[in-house]
């Protein structure tokens, strides 16, 4: 849902921690995409796996253009209402909920970790939330989009486990949008508080879901992390996601073809399906019989992308 794209330029001396100043959503491409995805009635519900910029700046937008509620760590729910999003329409999460979406649908939110090294780059990974509403520059109504400043990651991370049940059975599916390989083993401490190793709480909504596998990983980390989750979560298939870039704007469509060929060969190895996108508004349908790609042919003219299908 990060259509803005700030440029580079925007941060201090190239990196993330702090910003130049304030900005705002890109509100007129957002409501493009919108438009794209069919309207507001299209966007039911929004999830946040984590609270920087380049995840979480335009969730608000996209709640007031749609109405839509938000589902998210404390972070994300405090940037939210600080741009005009009622507080009753975001629910935090800390990990460990169960939350029914409709008849047959639910999700399990696990607490996780954020990519990067506490002795390399603390301030991207290690742990940290909001504890009041970031205050909007007075000149530009914006934010600050710096890692310590109003976009900490939001305790870490969240990731989310999907259910469905289907007449022709059920159907599962692993989102993260983050992860690090040097602490998954290791419980994460914040404010005093212990949320568990993200791998045990992987394990843990797994086994309430009753589940040994699931049909799609939605995924990022690569190797290190595939290494690490592979044996947890069995997947049938694997689609990448985050892993684009953070600059390049988002209308100008993929800037590269995805490629890992490490990841790939160990996906290979384990016999595991790697989906491979090749533009946004790529499709997908998952059903018992696997996960194929559908045409979104609409939604690209719109936004004038290539018509290339996703393998």
């Amino acid at each position: 849902g990060y259509i803005t794209r700030l440029p580079e330029s925007a941060f201090v001396n190239q990196g993330l921690v702090r910003s130049r100043g304030p900005h705002r959503p890109d509100s007129a491409s957002v409501a493009r995409v919108l438009g794209a995805l069919g309207g507001p009635s299209s966007i039911q519900l929004l999830l946040s796996g984590h609270s920087h910029f380049d995840h979480s700046f335009d969730t608000a937008l996209w709640s007031r253009l749609t109405g839509a509620p938000i589902i998210g760590p404390r972070t994300t729910c405090l940037q939210a209402v600080a741009q005009g999003v009622p507080a009753s329409r975001c629910t935090v999460v800390q990990g460990g909920e169960r939350i029914d979406l409709a008849d047959g649908v639910s999700v399990r939110v696990v607490r996780w970790n954020h990519s990067g090294d506490p002795k390399v780059n603390p301030e991207q990974h290690n742990p940290s939330e909001l504890t009041t509403e970031p205050t909007r520059d007075p000149a530009t109504g914006g934010l600050r989009p710096g890692l310590v400043e109003d976009f900490p990651n939001g305790g870490g991370a969240r990731a989310y486990l999907f259910t469905m049940d289907t007449p022709e059975g059920r159907l599962s599916w692993f989102f993260m949008n983050t992860a690090s390989p040097v602490d998954l083993h290791q419980p994460i401490i914040l404010d005093g508080v212990d949320h568990g190793a993200p791998i045990d709480n992987l394990r843990a909504a797994m086994r309430d879901a009753g589940l040994t596998s699931v049909d799609l990983w939605i995924a990022t980390g690569g190797l290190p992390i595939a290494n690490l989750l592979l044996p947890v979560l069995a997947p049938k298939a694997v689609l990448p996601v985050h892993w684009d870039g953070l600059f390049s704007p988002f209308l100008r469509g993929v800037p590269a073809p995805y490629a890992d060929s490490a990841l790939e060969a160990r996906l290979a190895s384990a016999g595991v399906r790697l989906v491979r996108p090749k533009q946004y508004m790529d499709r997908w349908r998952l059903d018992r019989t696997g996960i194929r790609p559908i045409a979104n042919d609409d939604a690209k003219r719109a936004l004038g992308f290539s018509l290339v299908t996703a393998p």
